[in-house]
């Protein structure tokens, strides 16, 4: 790992562990007492397990297997060791290893959480003493906990609104007209996917090693998908066509007797947008947040397709002049000018409103508003190592059923932002925060 000299590794990562619990702590100070078992997401766990799940990943990592620390207790760490990841056909889901018939005690798993805590905190402090191993464990555990930040704010859109309360300052964007969607030329060259171990202090397996794909020229919409483009999709009967759909997407469209996208609410001849804290009336300049199915659709009636993961790198970070910039819209660090991230919204907001974002092609929101869906399954890189102390972090999902997404959602954090960072889901899983935008040329 390459770490920097310029500052004391320990205090730093105790700093963004500090960040991590405040962010997540004051989420859960969010639920009463009695939504806090609840399961706003059927396919995923209840929300107590998550405030459980985080800190016992962590405590697992650092303290125990990179420091040989003693357990906290044992039978706690069993049941919030590890989430699931149900096919979107299963209705009764419980946490692997979970054989209690009730979930603990919320004063019980807040004391769990504490004292995990107190532990990791302690093991971070020092983290300067310890070998790589440690400080490996120290990162993952880090961004575990920010990738679940997401996690819960799927959990918590899908909350009723009773449940929760918005801040004072919430205001989703709704007045920015959509720009003109057109197509953008991108010439034939190579993209980097992945990175080189050397080149960060942390990533995940399924990041490594860096890997040169020739891409073959193509074009990309300069903007994502808006909802007015989907709506158009949707009135020329797109939800009722098989035409569009893959068998097995169509047979899930039946099956859930679909018709619009999960974020959508139909009231009479009314589309509303179902936002964090309130409904309003559907915003046709955002970006519309689908599947992975409902994406492939679309593209298929539009006459084009989802873009690759090289296609997306090449129209991210390529440049005319041959070289790959870090970001989109160059080297400097991102700021909440370039994009739609970082915690910065709860919902997402019009498409094309952060033009400092745009890449070199001028190509907008390529990070940002939503995760964007790519047509490459997620599989490992011509090299790929599982990581030694979480080897089933991506083998278990190296199945052909999940499928790459790039860039980020108003909920992911900027530590996440790197070029080599890989998201992935089922196609049919409705409740991320996902856009897509369209494709044509030689690429699958």
């Amino acid at each position: 790992m390459n770490h920097p000299e310029s500052f004391d590794i320990g205090s730093e990562l105790l700093q963004q562990f500090e960040r991590n619990r405040q962010r997540m702590n004051t989420l859960y100070a969010t639920v009463p007492d009695e939504a806090y078992y609840s399961r706003p997401i059927t396919l995923r766990n209840p929300l107590v397990f998550y405030e459980g799940h985080v800190p016992a990943f962590s405590h697992a990592h650092v303290v125990r297997k990179a420091l040989g620390g003693p357990p906290l207790d044992e039978e706690l760490e069993k049941l919030f060791e590890r989430g699931i990841d149900p096919d979107e056909s299963t209705q009764d889901v419980k946490a692997r290893g979970n054989e209690a018939d009730q979930w603990p005690a919320r004063k019980e798993v807040v004391a769990f959480r504490d004292e995990a805590d107190k532990r990791v905190r302690a093991a971070i402090g020092r983290a300067s003493e310890h070998p790589d191993g440690a400080l490996e464990a120290v990162y993952r555990a880090l961004e575990h906990e920010m990738m679940h930040h997401e996690t819960l704010m799927y959990l918590w859109h899908g909350l009723p609104y009773e449940a929760k309360s918005a801040p004072a300052d919430y205001q989703p964007i709704t007045d920015f007209p959509a720009p003109e969607q057109v197509l953008v030329e991108i010439p034939a060259g190579t993209a980097t996917l992945g990175v080189s171990p050397d080149r960060l202090p942390f990533g995940w397996d399924n990041e490594f090693p860096a890997y040169v794909e020739d891409v073959s020229a193509f074009r990309i919409q300069r903007h994502n998908v808006t909802n007015a483009d989907f709506m158009a999709f949707m009135d020329a009967g797109g939800y009722d066509n098989p035409r569009w759909w893959k068998p097995e997407d169509w047979a899930w469209v039946r099956d859930q007797g679909l018709s619009h996208p999960h974020f959508w609410q139909r009231d009479g001849a009314s589309w509303y947008w179902r936002g964090m804290f309130e409904r309003f009336p559907l915003p046709l300049s955002w970006p519309v947040w689908v599947t992975h199915a409902e994406a492939n659709a679309y593209a298929s009636w539009c006459g084009m397709r989802l873009p690759t993961e090289a296609e997306y790198q090449r129209a991210a970070l390529g440049t005319p002049e041959g070289r790959e910039r870090r970001y989109p819209w160059g080297d400097v660090a991102p700021t909440f000018m370039h994009g739609v991230f970082g915690f910065s919204s709860f919902d997402p907001q019009p498409v094309g409103s952060h033009p400092a974002g745009a890449s070199a092609w001028g190509v907008h929101d390529l990070v940002g508003n939503g995760w964007e869906w790519t047509s490459t399954p997620f599989a490992p890189f011509p090299g790929f190592v599982a990581m030694a102390e979480y080897p089933e972090y991506s083998t278990d999902f190296f199945d052909g059923k999940h499928f790459v997404m790039k860039g980020a959602s108003p909920s992911t954090a900027l530590e996440l932002l790197r070029p080599s960072f890989r998201n992935w889901f089922r196609a049919r899983y409705p409740y991320v925060f996902a856009s897509f935008r369209c494709a044509t040329g030689e690429g699958q």
